[in-house]
Formats: structure tokens, sequence, C-alpha cells
């Protein structure tokens, strides 16, 4: 038996947007479907938001997306705010993971990323990885990127 986990993110009308973006950060097939597309009068508001959105690269990176219906504009993973080291940081209850192998590869993911971004530990050298950077990207959604560690704990 096997299973594969995929991270699924909810917008608040942006979702399109946002997967536009991942696509153009890691590549890959982008699958949408709007509420129009399963049957929602194509004039009524919100028809052409995303009821179900995927993204699928060869490398591996898969997240999937939608649209809630009739939610606010905004973020729709926030939560409370606070402020740590200059940045106000949206408490989320999850944060999606990017790991590679290769420094220049994840350097390349984070560069594409943090555009529009707010940086909550830049991509750097730690004790564990040598490379681990955190972000909230132009859409809420907050990256945590590493460089997988030669030597696994165990």
């Amino acid at each position: 038996m096997s299973i594969t986990t995929t991270t699924h993110l909810n917008f608040r009308g942006d979702a399109r947007q946002a997967l536009e973006f991942y696509q153009a950060v890691f590549g890959g097939r982008l699958g949408i479907a709007t509420y129009g597309d399963f049957g929602m009068p194509k004039d009524a508001p919100g028809a052409d938001d995303v009821v179900f959105g995927q993204l699928e690269s060869e490398g591996g990176f898969r997240v999937m997306a939608y649209d809630i219906p009739g939610a606010p504009a905004g973020p729709a993973t926030g939560g409370p705010t606070r402020r740590e080291n200059g940045v106000t940081l949206t408490e989320q209850p999850f944060f999606v993971s990017v790991r590679g192998t290769a420094l220049d590869e994840v350097k390349e993911y984070w560069d594409a990323l943090s555009a529009g971004a707010s940086i909550i530990e830049p991509l750097a050298a730690s004790a564990w990885s040598r490379g681990f950077g955190m972000l909230t990207d132009r859409f809420g959604v907050t990256w945590i990127l590493d460089v997988a560690a030669e030597h696994q704990a165990g």
C-alpha cells in the first residue's frame, strides 16, 4: 500500500493567481476547474472562482487549491498576527515545506517565491542544513525551504 499527501491551500478569490505563480516557480502541469465549470451560472458572482485546482511537477512538487465560496477577500490561511523581527506574521496551523538536495535548486525556488513576500528567516546555512529559510508569500502562505541534511537524525 502507498499513499500520497498533497497540501491543499484555501484562498479567497485568488487561487488561480496563486497557482499560476507557483507554476512559474516550480513548473509543472496546472489544472483548474471553476464553480461555473461545475454548473454555477456563468454570470453568478464567484462562477470564475476555483473549485478545484492542482499543480504537479515532474520534480515532485504538488499542491491543490480552491477559493472558499463567498469568503471575503484576504488571506484564507490567516489567523492572529504578531510582530517578530520587524515583520508581521500571520499565525497559521501549517507551513508548506519544500526540501531539495542541492542548494542551487532551493535558492532558485527561494528567489522566485520571494517576489512580494515577507521574509521571516533569510535563506542561509544553519546548524542542520546548508540552506534554510522561511517566508510568507504575497498570497499569505508561509513556506519553509531547506536543503536536506546529509546526516539524518535517528
